[in-house]
């Protein structure tokens, strides 16, 4: 399963998706672990690897699962840092 090609909006509904099982799940010792792997996978790098360990910290630790993990690293990425994972057309600079 390969999440990190997802588009940012998809990536959305994705973290809002998670983020509300994770308030909901009564069996954090499950969805922690889960939690985890899903953000490693939907983030590409050192990024993704981060916020997968604190994704699974969060749910793992009782009383956190309020935090939106997922949506808050959405809002990093494509807000605050402002990354796309569209093509950007290459510019051409002519010798005119």
């Amino acid at each position: 399963m390969n999440l990190s090609n997802l588009s940012k909006h998809k990536k959305l509904a994705l973290s809002i998706l998670f983020d509300a099982i994770g308030m909901v799940t009564l069996l954090d010792i499950i969805w922690a672990p889960i939690s985890g792997y899903l953000m490693a996978n939907m983030y590409k790098g050192t990024k993704g690897k981060v916020a997968g360990v604190i994704s699974f910290i969060e749910e793992a630790l009782p009383g956190f699962d309020f935090i939106p993990t997922f949506t808050l690293m959405w809002l990093y990425t494509y807000v605050i840092k402002k990354e796309s994972n569209e093509v950007q057309p290459i510019k051409v600079r002519s010798n005119n």
